[in-house]
């Protein structure tokens, strides 16, 4: 094995020697490709074995029981024989100068945006979505500024290409979800499908404007907080249900303020990350070296865990998200451009490891600048 990868990297110097003459963000992309194939050669001479992750970890996809073979999304709960009479109350935020009812922060054509001056001019698309074609708002479930939840995922920051391959990926039925209960990621595949590709680019060009921020806050612990699952989302029990729980083999994210979270979508309040004690050293061994069983992520998503070139930062992203992810491409029901070459990165992980990893990489500061690099429009 490590002749074989001598072999490479000297391949790989005397490539890197030939493009120091070239312009800088030329040689950024170049390196970032002979690094990307790096990581699958060393993949494929580790002959690595799969990890013994036999189901989606269910609390990673919003559920609180393992899936069950043949389970299929819920069905939509039933209408009401009578519709309730509309809410009137105007509810206000701490910072806005905007008050919404009810329905207008949940519509799904035009929810409210309580801070337009945290982000550029929305595109029709993200602030109204297409109502005739069922393509609900970006800004409804990912909010105006990009943060997202953990039932969906951030995409403010994300790469201009990395954004478009994706939706791409959704729209050819490359990117499913391994866990087939797990509704919202049906609807973005129908929302894919139905945008044009313009529509697509102009999303991706207003959400890699706005820069990833602080979003999460980790916290090591044993024993979390009972919850109850709504939509996906773990809310902290109230009243006699409250209480606290060990928090075993998972990580459980929950709203900061869970009335600002679940009923006026403030995009200002952010969640907190409950993870197993030890996680995070664990991860840190993982994701800076490898720990024998995987590749330093830093090959790819760049030595703060913020990007590289098209590659997406994953320093202070949710957890719940990254785990969905690393488990969809180990089981390749994630597929698609570049996929195949995380295929050998996420093939011997477990799911203590991935549990591990993201605690690290969730607790990771963000805000620095991002390594640029074949990643623009």
């Amino acid at each position: 094995m490590t002749n074989h990868l001598n072999v490479h990297c000297s391949m790989f110097n005397c490539h890197l020697s030939s493009i120091k003459r070239r312009r800088p963000h030329m040689r950024n992309f170049a390196v970032l490709t002979i690094a990307l194939a790096l990581v699958v050669a060393a993949g494929v001479v580790a002959a690595p074995q799969s990890g013994s992750n036999s189901v989606p970890p269910p609390w990673a996809f919003g559920f609180a029981t393992p899936l069950t073979p043949g389970a299929a999304a819920p069905a939509p709960p039933a209408a009401p024989a009578a519709p309730p009479p509309p809410d009137t109350t105007m509810h206000r935020l701490p910072g806005s100068q905007f008050s919404f009812m009810l329905n207008q922060i949940r519509d799904q054509y035009g929810p409210a945006d309580w801070f337009p001056g945290d982000h550029p001019q929305m595109p029709d698309v993200v602030a109204h979505g297409k109502r005739d074609q069922m393509v609900a708002a970006c800004s409804l479930c990912h909010y105006p500024n990009g943060k997202g939840r953990p039932e969906n995922a951030g995409v403010s920051g994300l790469p201009y290409s990395y954004f478009v391959q994706t939706m791409m990926d959704f729209k050819n039925d490359k990117r499913k979800s391994s866990d087939t209960r797990k509704a919202n990621t049906n609807r973005m595949i129908s929302f894919a499908k139905n945008m044009t590709d313009d529509e697509i680019k102009q999303a991706a060009q207003y959400f890699g404007a706005i820069k990833w921020s602080p979003w999460i806050r980790v916290v090591e612990t044993d024993t979390v907080p009972k919850t109850r699952i709504a939509g996906g989302m773990f809310l902290v029990e109230e009243g006699a249900q409250a209480g606290k729980e060990p928090i075993g083999q998972r990580i459980i994210e929950t709203p900061e303020k869970t009335e600002d979270t679940e009923m006026l979508r403030n995009s200002h309040s952010g969640f907190i990350a409950y993870v197993p004690p030890g996680s995070i050293k664990k991860g840190e061994a993982l994701v800076t070296n490898g720990a024998g069983k995987t590749t330093q992520c830093a090959v790819c998503h760049g030595a703060n865990l913020q990007g590289l070139g098209p590659v997406p930062g994953i320093a202070g992203r949710s957890p719940s998200y990254l785990v969905r992810q690393l488990y969809d491409m180990q089981v390749s029901a994630r597929k698609g451009e570049w996929t195949d070459l995380m295929k050998p990165v996420v093939a011997k992980l477990t799911a203590e490891d991935m549990i591990n990893i993201v605690a690290y990489t969730a607790s990771r500061p963000v805000g620095e600048s991002r390594t640029s690099g074949g990643g623009g429009r």
